[in-house]
């Protein structure tokens, strides 16, 4: 709490102090409307109670007001400075929540939220693309790599996409490539001599519920724009493709914040802001946004290939209910359970069969069938990996190269 605010709680406490005892204020609901009092200095004359035949809110609080005041008036001046600063003094010596910690006051966040702003913004740019739209992206090279979601950029021509800098300095991008399944896309200008400043991409398996995020893009086509908020879920499964794993914000996103970042207090990347919840198509603080860990890595194969070559791993695959896993004896529920096995696929080559349930990756253990599909998408084709598979009732390891995801 900042002393200002303080200052503000401890006036106000002062002041209804004074006025105790010399006013009684109901609010107002369907008991019988209140009866006021003027209220005067001790030796004034009484004033009888008038009833108010309907509740007037404006009378009440003008009444309330002037028996402060008149209360305040019969106060000596230095008297009167003495006990707000001995209100202010008593604000300021309450103990914090935690008085080992360090104290994080909401100015302090407000400071960090600026700071990551300034730092911030000029990494982030306006993606126009003709008779189609706009939205947002921002600068991952000092090359001229840009980041963005696939569906601002999806259907323009091949040098119809410009890139403008927060200077409004413009280029024109070429398309390096991008993947519908997480809905990004990996852009190209080339800046010549001009210095370009560059994200870097934060943890985003550290994002906690609750940290504060800040989202910058170009909503409406304001250029920009910077919104606070806070982490509020992780892991989103939104039905928007196979391997769904979002950040739910709820700093505004509107349209044209599409491809914008959302960073951290250290001025990281964690998401990429890709989505809203709406009955409206405004905001109403439910986004979601790709989180880093996956940008990065699809990324990085765009830059690459110009493609994502997904590990695959051929069977359909199930949840593991409370009644699947007591039935095939598992003390607890997870993993996913093999309902097929492609005949010629990678799973069936391994010895993966029917009836088998895969518990863990690697040693990372598998919580449901679509965690499952996202471990092994993880991979690289060719990659050998061990699998956890419960089977008759044990478990044991499998050896297994991870295949190639047929294309789309």
């Amino acid at each position: 709490m900042s002393v200002r605010t303080r200052l503000l709680i401890g006036t106000t406490t002062l002041i209804l102090a004074l006025s105790a005892g010399c006013s009684n204020v109901s609010r107002v609901s369907d008991a019988p409307p209140p009866v006021v009092a003027a209220v005067t200095a001790p030796t004034a004359e009484v004033v009888q109670p008038q009833p108010i035949t309907t509740p007037d809110i404006e009378t009440i609080q003008a009444a309330v007001l002037q028996a402060v005041e008149d209360r305040l008036a019969a106060v000596e001046p230095t008297a009167l400075a003495e006990m707000v600063q001995a209100a202010v003094d008593a604000r300021l010596a309450e103990p914090t929540a935690d008085a080992g910690a360090a104290r994080h006051e909401l100015s302090d966040i407000e400071a960090v939220l600026v700071e990551v702003y300034r730092r911030a913004n000029p990494s982030v740019v306006y993606i126009i693309v003709p008779n189609s739209g706009s939205g947002s992206g921002f600068v991952y090279s000092d090359d001229g790599h840009i980041v963005t979601n696939n569906h601002v950029i999806d259907g323009a021509d091949a040098d119809g996409i410009t890139v403008r800098l927060q200077d409004d300095t413009e280029f024109k991008a070429k398309l390096i490539g991008k993947d519908p399944k997480t809905d990004l896309a990996l852009l190209k200008i080339e800046p010549g001599n001009k210095k370009l400043s560059v994200v870097k991409f934060g943890d985003s398996g550290k994002a906690r519920v609750g940290d504060w995020v800040l989202a910058i893009g170009n909503p409406f086509g304001l250029g920009g724009t910077v919104t606070a908020g806070i982490v509020s879920a992780q892991g989103r499964d939104i039905g928007s493709g196979p391997y769904d794993d979002f950040l739910q914000i709820d700093a505004a996103v509107n349209r044209g914040n599409s491809g914008g970042p959302t960073f951290n207090q250290k001025g990281e990347v964690v998401g990429v802001n890709t989505a809203i919840f709406s009955p409206s198509g405004g905001n109403v603080g439910i986004a979601f946004a790709v989180p880093a860990s996956t940008v990065e890595q699809v990324v990085t194969a765009l830059k690459k290939d110009g493609t994502v070559a997904r590990g695959f791993i051929g069977v359909q695959i199930q949840p593991v209910t409370a009644e699947v896993a007591e039935a095939i004896g598992l003390k607890e529920a997870h993993g996913a359970l093999v309902a097929a096995a492609e005949r010629t696929g990678p799973a069936a080559r391994a010895g993966i069969r029917r009836g088998d349930t895969i518990l863990a990756v690697d040693g990372v253990t598998i919580k449901d069938a679509r965690d499952l599909s996202r471990r092994i998408a993880s991979f690289a084709p060719g990659t050998k990996v061990k699998l956890s598979v419960w089977r008759d009732g044990k478990e044991r390891e499998i050896a297994f190269e991870v295949g190639r995801q047929p294309a789309a």
